[in-house]
């Protein structure tokens, strides 16, 4: 019997489809309830937000805190080669592998004293991301995706939010429907491809076929008339919507000058930094560019320069650049990394896994620069002062862009989640 004529055949079909397409569990969603209960638990409290955009720097593998932003000047044996500077901050020293950065150190907010509950890669990059462990039954939303679930993208005729790095890991939209997720760009001087038609593919060809499409969707949207069967729909659109937009210029590195392209840098990280400033401009309001690989257990004291000469200039031009052009106010820029790296020196002459005391950097958005929270032991081993979680931090980034943080939303197994897990921001670093 035919597959789509036996009822029985025809639902298994369709459940496998809703599986392998959607990303979702069939039992939980093909029932048509709704995902979240608007309004439960939300916060009495609303927070004003101060900042409108984020950009947020990743720093793949575990960046070495003791050799970048948390450097222990009175302990040769700890810092090995790296030597330390001063700043345009009072009292803020920086490690000698960022000169340009240290001299914009009054924009920033270093935290000195992240911890982590996670000390291999994939699980504390997703941690660090979600503000959840990973699962094998669910995926968690990103920041992205909760900013764009509470609140309007930015532009119509842009993606929400975007991802400039190759990351087939990322978390994206997790549990909400498919049109929160990134667009995901491996090559920042490369732009989105396949947005422009053949010569012969004209507009009538495309309606067409679109038509076809839906025609053939039909039946099975009006059977299954939920979120995720209708957040697939709305892929479609909204990348017809964008092949369309003339906003697609932003993607465009070509129409900056020669010089701010020198001065990003023109390795990959550089350029994605440029393209996370002219998308954030153009509406795209999360922005994320990942760098690395920062996971030195060899050689730290070899890599770790040639890493920060990157991520030096890159960090740097971005900060003056947005605020040139008046930019830095309404936008978040974030440094994260997923763990630290060890005040041990291995015999390799590097370091190894960190997690019980990093850094990561807050700036524009309402931060107040030049300051440092929390801190690390004489060793950079643990965090002692004013400790830091993942939640917190991420809790931090939500109540920039004024996120409801204690709403909850459910996912397709009807479990309870928020923005940061139970984050508790860190309302003194704005001001």
């Amino acid at each position: 019997m035919s597959t789509f004529t036996d009822p029985l055949n025809r639902r298994v079909f369709v459940t496998k489809a809703a599986q392998s397409l959607l990303g979702v569990t069939a039992a939980s969603q093909l029932t048509g309830k709704a995902l979240a209960i608007p309004g439960e638990n939300t916060s009495p409290l609303k927070q004003v937000p101060t900042a409108r955009n984020v950009i947020y720097l990743y720093m793949n593998g575990g960046m070495s805190h003791l050799d970048t932003f948390d450097p222990k000047p009175d302990n040769a044996e700890v810092m090995g080669l790296t030597k330390t500077i001063n700043t345009k901050a009072d009292g803020i020293r920086l490690s000698e592998n960022l000169p340009l950065v240290a001299r914009q150190a009054g924009k920033l907010a270093i935290i000195r004293s992240m911890s982590s509950t996670q000390g291999a890669h994939e699980q504390g990059q997703y941690f660090q991301r979600t503000s959840y462990t990973l699962r094998s039954s669910i995926r968690h939303p990103s920041m992205g995706a909760w900013l764009e679930k509470f609140q309007n993208r930015g532009n119509p005729t842009l993606p929400g939010s975007v991802m400039i790095g190759n990351e087939s890991r990322h978390p994206g939209a997790g549990f909400f429907e498919a049109k929160f997720a990134p667009l995901m760009i491996n090559d920042p001087e490369s732009g989105i491809s396949n947005v422009t038609p053949n010569s012969w593919f004209t507009q009538d060809r495309l309606t067409n076929r679109l038509g076809v499409a839906k025609q053939l969707d039909q039946k099975f949207a009006e059977t299954y008339d939920v979120k995720n069967v209708r957040a697939y729909s709305d892929m479609y659109d909204d990348a017809v919507k964008m092949m369309k937009s003339e906003e697609l210029k932003a993607f465009d590195l070509d129409a900056e000058p020669a010089a701010l392209r020198e001065k990003y840098g023109r390795e990959r990280f550089g350029q994605g930094c440029l393209l996370a400033r002219r998308l954030v401009e153009h509406g795209v309001r999360h922005v994320e560019v990942s760098f690395g690989s920062w996971d030195t257990h060899n050689a730290n004291f070899t890599r770790v320069p040639e890493l920060c000469d990157e991520l030096d200039a890159a960090l740097s031009t971005l900060l003056q650049d947005l605020e040139s052009r008046g930019m830095l106010n309404e936008t978040l820029v974030v440094l994260a990394t997923e763990f630290g790296r060890t005040p041990e020196i291995n015999v390799n002459d590097g370091r190894d896994h960190h997690p019980s005391g990093f850094s990561c950097v807050l700036a524009g958005g309402g931060i107040r620069g030049g300051q440092v929270y929390g801190a690390t032991d004489a060793n950079g081993d643990k965090a002692i002062d004013k400790p830091v979680t993942i939640p917190d931090f991420n809790a931090t980034i939500g109540y920039a862009l004024g996120l409801p943080l204690d709403q909850v939303l459910y996912s397709p197994t009807k479990r309870p989640f928020t923005v940061a897990d139970k984050g508790k921001p860190l309302a003194q670093l704005f001001g």
